[in-house]
């Protein structure tokens, strides 16, 4: 290693104090992370674009270092959706230092990957306190049991009022109104469980029905509407 003329010229001074890193809650235990084969823990974390048209949801279970999991969701532009089935080939079996340091494809990916960098290194992460972390395969919970993500989608004007489209429940079909005009309730279909319920061999009609539910006091409604035609 190089060094300038006024350091060959100075003598030594020892370093009285070295306590080292301050430990972390890692997996039920307080660990002091050296090197990032010392990390574990599973975590979240929400990431964004550039110009913000969409974001990413990452979960990333790590064990000594190595995303043993990962758990992408988007939402937004054709190309993030997209670049995430790429990015779940790219994440698995990398270090959290490789994977940050990899390009993910799309900006909400790579700015989720440093936000979840930031936290478990840290110690911030969902399992700091439970022992021996969560298995692999806990990212599927977020899911459910029909492996889907929850979104919600809801538009609204000024003028007409809002409009559900899709909540947790599932795909709204249709929107229950009172007298006033003021959503009470609607109906629903569970995406999720009418392809499993198709693929398991019940008629399509059929398999929407079992599929379907209401919310609410949808069955009181003095008036219902489409709401992506009314």
């Amino acid at each position: 290693m190089n060094k300038s003329k006024e350091i060959e010229n100075m003598c030594k001074v020892n370093i009285a104090t070295n306590h080292g890193p301050a430990p972390i809650p890692e997996e039920g235990h307080w660990i002091k992370a050296k090197e990032i084969k010392d990390i574990s823990g599973l975590t979240h974390g929400i990431g964004w674009c550039a110009p913000q048209q969409g974001a990413c949801k990452l979960t990333l279970n790590i064990k000594n270092g190595i995303i043993e999991e990962a758990l992408v969701e988007t939402i937004g532009c054709s190309g993030m959706t997209h670049s995430a089935a790429m990015a779940g080939e790219i994440l698995v079996g990398k270090t959290i230092l490789e994977a940050l340091n990899t390009d993910l494809v799309c900006d909400a990916i790579n700015t989720a990957m440093r936000e979840l960098f930031l936290q478990i290194v840290y110690g911030r992460s969902q399992s700091a306190f439970s022992e021996n972390g969560l298995p692999i395969g806990a990212g599927l919970e977020d899911l459910g049991k029909t492996h889907r993500s929850q979104v919600g989608t809801v538009y609204s004007t000024r003028e007409k009022g809002p409009r559900y489209l899709e909540l947790s429940e599932g795909y709204i079909v249709e929107i229950g109104l009172d007298n006033n005009d003021e959503i009470i309730g609607y109906k629903y279909v569970n995406l999720g469980k009418m392809m499993e319920n198709i693929k398991s061999g019940i008629e399509i009609t059929e398999a929407i029905n079992k599929a379907s539910g209401t919310y609410g006091r949808f069955n009181e409604a003095v008036k219902i509407i489409d709401p992506r035609e009314e």
